[in-house]
């Protein structure tokens, strides 16, 4: 992705999705592989000639999305994340919507030129279909004009139009062995009549690293027999020990709980549906080590999970809802978050917060000039916790981290939580605590509101007179 790049270099970052295409393919092919993987490949794809450029080099699938934004109306202003859309795209401004023109017919129209144009080459080539283009680097032969440019001339495309000898498009469909996974084979026979009959249930199990997704065709019954609300919280309780594989309790519903006593690897909690993730240090001095991988909660929407150690880079990246607590994360720590409270009991890497338009965290790091120091950004702000529902809500987080997972840093912040309370930096994005301001001082005028009506409705004399005071001071 070159989209971050400035407006002096965004034109000249990265490489041309020919040299990644020809070398993907080429790999697979050489590897036997090829066979198995149906290649996709964009990058201002423009018209039907590209596409056949790219099926000569191994593409079987093509993706468009400058030219059909162009069509219905994006006029390259790239200003896509500052909500000024000119023409109504990138926004959600209502105003702005307005000035929306396209229509889904354009796009339909632009792709059957393209469609022609690409049908008209194949004919041309005498070949019948786009699978018969895939991988004919034969057909390609360098630029007649090129060779005459001072710098062209000098490019050896050999490797790019090498051909290796195999099957060159996709032929062999991929075998997940879901069947043997641990969900089908053991966690779904012990839960089933307790998800049919929406009762309690309690079962412990071994598990490896070899074994991922675990809990998601679980919670995927649940939510077919119960529908999106679930179960009751904590109707399920799962608890695992051993290496978690990766994808551990990925989307899982509310009324599902995993508790696992030792490390897992990537993806925990993707996707977190309102389930509850507990993931317990086999023992006090894992505590320190990072004991979940990395990519851990993303695109969270509800829910809670506490884990009792550190976690890898791009934790909770676009969490939009779920509470955590975790004791230290890697880099690129909630970037794009939206949404929920995720507690840090320790130190945090860089990167911090890029992005993050939404939800709060509250830090605890080792040294609070030095956090401030490194990861301070003009869109956030770094608040202290002054109001008391607030500290108490945080001091119930850490209570629960404590009783899940016995945690020995939570515990040491109870103790003394008062003076602990000094050290806790509550980190917002100023945009999002301008609008929960906004909202709160507009409930507490509904509240007012509310409040006159009743007194209204209330024929005393007593009551009027307190409510000509109330709209004064109102």
């Amino acid at each position: 992705g070159t989209g971050a790049s400035p407006k002096t270099s965004i034109q000249h970052a990265g490489l041309p999705w020919e040299l990644g295409l020809a070398e993907t393919h080429q790999t697979l092919m050489l590897n036997g592989l090829r066979s198995r993987v149906r290649l996709e490949t964009d990058g201002k794809l423009l018209t039907g000639r590209d596409v056949a450029y790219a099926a000569a080099l191994g593409a079987e699938e093509f993706g468009f999305a400058t030219a059909p934004l162009v069509v219905l109306g994006c006029i390259m202003m790239r200003v896509c994340h500052k909500d000024t859309c000119p023409v109504g795209i990138a926004t959600q401004n209502g105003d702005l919507r307005a000035l929306f023109t396209g229509k889904a017919d354009h796009v339909v129209h632009y792709m059957h030129f393209v469609a022609q144009e690409l049908r008209e080459i194949l004919a041309e080539l005498g070949l019948r279909s786009v699978d018969e283009l895939v991988g004919r680097t034969d057909l390609l032969i360098p630029s007649y004009k090129a060779r005459k440019h001072s710098k062209a001339r000098e490019l050896n495309l050999n490797a790019l139009l090498h051909q290796n000898e195999g099957e060159r498009t996709k032929s062999i469909e991929q075998q997940h062995g879901l069947e043997h996974g641990f969900d089908l084979t053991e966690l779904l026979p012990a839960t089933r009549q307790a998800i049919e009959r929406g009762v309690p249930f309690s079962g412990t199990f071994t598990i490896g690293n070899e074994q991922r997704n675990v809990g998601v065709i679980t919670g995927s019954e649940i939510t077919q027999q119960h529908g999106l609300k679930g179960l009751e919280p904590n109707t399920i309780n799962v608890y695992t020990t051993g290496h978690a594989g990766q994808s551990l309790g990925a989307w899982i519903p509310q009324g599902l709980a995993l508790h696992h006593t030792g490390d897992a690897n990537d993806y925990v909690g993707k996707g977190l549906s309102g389930g509850q993730i507990v993931v317990n240090a086999p023992n006090e001095a894992r505590e320190r080590d990072i004991i979940v991988g990395n990519v851990c909660f993303y695109g969270a929407t509800s829910g809670s999970a506490y884990i009792n150690g550190r976690a890898g880079e791009r934790f909770c990246i676009r969490n939009s809802g779920v509470n955590v607590v975790v004791e230290g994360v890697g880099d690129h720590g909630l970037e794009y978050m939206t949404g929920g409270r995720v507690v840090i009991l320790g130190d945090v890497g860089k990167n911090f917060g890029q992005g993050m338009s939404g939800g709060v965290s509250y830090i605890f790091p080792s040294d609070v000039g030095a956090f401030k120091a490194a990861h301070a950004l003009n869109t956030l702000d770094f608040d202290a916790v002054t109001d008391a529902k607030e500290a108490e809500m945080l001091k119930q987080m850490l209570a629960n981290h404590v009783t899940y997972t016995q945690s020995t840093k939570a515990q040491r912040i109870l103790e003394n939580f008062e003076a602990q309370l000094a050290n806790c930096i509550k980190v917002i994005p100023k945009d999002y605590k301008r609008m929960m301001q906004k909202i709160y001082h507009y409930e507490q005028n509904q509240g007012r509101q509310e409040a006159l009506l009743s007194a209204f409705n209330d024929q005393s004399d007593l009551a009027v007179s307190s409510l000509d005071t109330s709209i004064s001071v109102y």
